[in-house]
């Protein structure tokens, strides 16, 4: 089997993360409990961001001179708890992905899960 790159490597990301924290001494507070519900928090910033604009505005996020900072910091957001819960959980991402996207492909192959028009 060849030597694939991983799909994900968050493993500067893990080590910056753990710096910050160990610096704040909040450690303590990075439970899998407060990670999942903080992670919940930030999607929910996120989605608000999104909450009424029209589907073409929202292709456009990015380059919308209000939302397209906020956006990239909410997706930030997102990313750093939800780093931060694997690596608290001792779930590897590249892992969890790779293994997801093989049933994703098992349970919807290609071919099969065209959108249908009504």
């Amino acid at each position: 089997m060849p030597n694939l790159a991983p799909l994900v490597d968050v493993s500067a990301l893990e080590d910056a993360l753990r710096k910050f924290a160990a610096e704040r001494n909040w450690q303590a507070y990075h439970s899998p409990k407060n990670l999942a519900m903080a992670l919940t928090a930030e999607l929910g910033e996120l989605v608000e961001l999104f909450q009424w604009i029209t589907e073409d505005q929202s292709r456009e996020v990015a380059r919308d001179p209000k939302l397209a900072r906020p956006v990239r910091d909410e997706l930030a957001d997102v990313l750093i708890y939800l780093v931060q819960l694997s690596t608290a959980l001792g779930v590897d991402l590249n892992e969890a992905v790779t293994q997801k996207l093989k049933t994703n492909a098992k349970k919807y192959p290609a071919g099969d899960s065209r959108p249908k028009r009504a």
